[in-house]
């Protein structure tokens, strides 16, 4: 990954949620610092991520200003070969 431009990644989640679990596994298997938002420790930011993303379900991922999605939408740019490009790596 070219360190001068270090991706921002941001994911809503909740800490017993199976795909936030597994989008987390994804993205720091390709080296990437995850900056997580606990939408079940501070139930006010889900009403954010809500209002932002037009989701209700986590987690919901930004990877710098693009809205990703959820994991499946996440696996499949991963599939895709789109993520690493996303990310710059």
């Amino acid at each position: 990954m070219d360190k001068t431009n270090i991706p921002n990644v941001l994911m809503y989640a909740t800490a017993t949620c199976p795909y936030c679990i597994n989008a987390e596994r994804l993205l720091t298997s390709k080296g990437v610092v995850i900056n997580k938002i606990r939408v079940d420790l501070q139930p006010e930011l889900r009403a954010e991520m809500t209002q932002k993303t037009g989701r209700r379900t986590v987690p919901q991922i930004y990877i710098n200003e693009t809205h990703v999605g959820g994991y499946d939408d996440l696996r499949a740019l991963d599939l895709a070969g789109e993520l690493d490009e996303l990310l710059n790596i």
